[in-house]
């Protein structure tokens, strides 16, 4: 059994996984604690643990500590120039983040190229995969809340408050909700051209803001959830991690 981690700007995903099933997923966040002893078995019943990682080595090293009494130091994705059927065109491979490249090895792993991968998250990513498997490019901008926080911080007027979904909003709070849905929208459209006239071209979302997004999408779609913990789970025995 192996505990895989997704560990993003917000949120820690995890999964444990069984040759090729899961038996559980969840998640914790940054600002509350990490009770893995409520959700793993007990210590001796995971063989190792592998993740993707965006954030700093301070908060790894909180994850290393949160995993201490399982034994196991986690051993984090690398990107590289191509591995699992995904070569990456990134001008410095490295650079390219994990999530993002876990998220490209999952695709791959669905069957889904040509395809445009979306992690909408604290960041919303925007990557164009080709039917070949190569990994053409992509876009980050801010996710739906950060957006919402941007405009809230950033004038004087506009409140930090929950809007609804509607079609044509008549109040300032779901006028703000339905501008950063729609911006997201509209950037993932306009990235779908890249593919839109290649055979079985679909957009791949995953991220917590998906499901919000996806309705207002005028392409083909498909929402896999936790796609970079698929990615991991492919990833790992290719050498891959470190």
């Amino acid at each position: 059994m192996m505990l895989l981690l997704d560990v993003g700007n917000t949120r820690l995903k995890w999964g444990l996984r069984e040759a090729d099933r899961w038996l559980a997923q969840g998640a914790f966040a940054h600002d509350e604690a990490w009770d893995f002893s409520a959700v793993l078995p007990p210590p001796g019943q995971v063989a190792a643990v592998y993740g993707a990682s965006v954030v700093s080595p301070e908060l790894r090293a909180r994850v290393a500590e949160a995993l201490a009494p399982w034994g196991h130091v986690p051993q984090w994705l690398v990107p590289a120039r191509e591995a699992c059927g995904v070569r990456n065109s990134y001008e410095v491979p490295t650079r390219l983040g994990a999530d993002r490249w876990a998220a490209l090895i999952g695709a791959r792993a669905h069957g889904a190229a040509p395809c445009l991968v979306v992690t909408a998250g604290t960041a919303t990513t925007i990557d164009v995969l080709d039917a070949d498997g190569v990994f053409r490019g992509g876009l980050i901008a801010p996710g739906v809340d950060l957006m919402r926080r941007a405009l809230a911080g950033n004038t004087a007027q506009l409140p930090l408050v929950d809007g609804r979904i509607v079609d044509l909003p008549t109040c300032t709070a779901d006028a703000i909700q339905m501008g950063c849905l729609h911006a997201q929208a509209g950037a993932i459209e306009r990235m779908y051209r890249q593919v839109a006239d290649l055979p079985g071209a679909c957009c791949l979302l995953n991220g917590g803001a998906a499901a919000q997004i996806a309705p207002l999408l005028g392409i083909p779609w498909r929402q896999i959830d936790n796609l970079v913990l698929d990615g991991v789970a492919v990833a790992v025995g290719h050498g891959c991690f470190r």
